[in-house]
């Protein structure tokens, strides 16, 4: 009798990662990918960018094309939930009442958009962005000379403001903290991105959180906590997310702000793996638990976990980085700037090409590179092999 499948839950960059290191690595059992949405898996950082403007086709986002399933013995369960796992009987239940046994499980559930929940938000051109089906319900709003209030000023909010400004829209960004980006960057590079959106014509405000949406059957405007009201023919609403845990919760397994993992992916239970957004994990460059929103660590992860099942080690050590695109600006991010207490800066802003380098003492932790792909590789390169630079000769660059 042949063994039960290796199963993923959610189908994304993790899970495609997955099967297609697995197969490298010589495994032949069965492969399942359950997946919640009915197209096939997709890059979805396009989402913010590209994709919900119609700059490319949802074809040109595909991971891979249908072939590669059937080639590769991949089988997809395409717009199926699974709705719990029994660990005592190594199963997955889905929505539809079917059972799917498993050698080995892979919960990729990703994260979901945090909802605001607020008074009128089921009125009618008002969305998030997580998916292919947001991006289609927001398109029909997307009108020049219309009206756009973006909720969030983080690299969503941001990314999403900047295509729909280049769509041609009257674009307003309410962001409710002090700064945009300001969980995630410094000052320097907040007042940068702040001064980039706004002389391309958009209008944030921070300091503004948005308490209700108003319209008859559309939205029509966007009350604020600042007393003010924002005409709005759509909304937006990216204001961050959080992991998809919930059925890793409900079978026991160890979550706390992502599920619990190790540097193989491994959870507390030897047949359950974890990978991607849905994941708290020990990071080799904090030396701590960390949970990160990034296309790259799904990938890496997604390899470890391959490589385990496989009989081989393969531990996650890979530097956090990410990207994003707003205009001609391409924002590169190497490292984790968490608990810098100094900032060197590089590059001209009024030019819009430069780099901030984060220390904490004289260790270089991270930099946020803007059309300055040369300081990206070469702080990539440092922090990879855990090396630092000195302010100094940085300065003198």
């Amino acid at each position: 009798m042949a063994p039960s499948p290796i199963v993923a839950i959610g189908a994304s960059h993790a899970s495609v990662q997955l099967a297609t290191s697995l197969r490298q690595a010589g495994y032949s059992g069965d492969i399942v990918i359950v997946g919640a949405e009915p197209h096939l898996p997709y890059n979805r950082p396009p989402l913010s960018k590209t994709l919900l403007t119609q700059q490319i086709s949802f074809d040109k986002t595909l991971l891979r094309q249908q072939s590669f399933y059937g080639k590769h013995n991949i089988q997809l369960k395409l717009g199926a939930r699974v709705k719990s796992i029994s660990r005592e009987c190594s199963q997955v239940t889905l929505d539809s009442g079917e059972t799917i046994s498993y050698s080995k499980l892979v919960i990729a559930t990703g994260a979901d958009p945090i909802v605001l929940n607020l008074p009128g938000e089921q009125l009618e051109g008002i969305g998030y962005l997580r998916n292919y089906d947001d991006t289609q319900s927001l398109m029909p709003y997307i009108k020049e000379g219309k009206s756009a209030v973006v909720v969030g000023g983080g690299y969503i909010g941001l990314e999403t403001a900047a295509a729909l400004r280049k769509a041609g829209m009257v674009v307003t960004v309410l962001e409710g903290m002090e700064r945009v980006l300001q969980r995630v960057t410094s000052p320097e590079i907040s007042a940068f991105y702040t001064k980039a959106h706004v002389t391309r014509g958009v209008n944030i405000v921070t300091n503004a959180q948005a308490i209700e949406f108003v319209g008859r059957h559309r939205v029509e405007a966007v009350k604020c906590s600042n007393g003010e009201s924002y005409p709005a023919d759509m909304v937006v609403i990216g204001v961050g997310v959080r992991p998809n845990t919930a059925l890793a919760t409900d079978a026991g397994l160890n979550v706390d702000n992502g599920i619990n993992i190790d540097e193989f992916g491994r959870t507390n239970d030897p047949d359950i793996f974890a990978i991607g957004d849905c994941t708290n994990f020990p990071c080799h460059f904090t030396n701590t638990r960390i949970r990160l929103e990034s296309v790259p660590n799904a990938v890496e992860q997604a390899k470890s976990a391959a490589a385990y099942i496989c009989g081989k080690e393969l531990p996650y050590q890979a530097l956090p980085w990410f990207w994003s695109d707003q205009y001609d600006l391409k924002l590169q991010i190497a490292g984790i700037n968490t608990g810098f207490d100094d900032i060197v800066i590089l590059g001209n802003m009024e030019d819009e090409q430069v780099s901030a380098w984060y220390f904490a003492g004289d260790r270089l932790l991270a930099v946020d590179a803007i059309n300055s792909t040369k300081d990206f590789i070469k702080a990539k390169q440092l922090l990879s092999e855990g090396q630092s630079i000195s302010k100094q000769a940085l300065k003198q660059q």
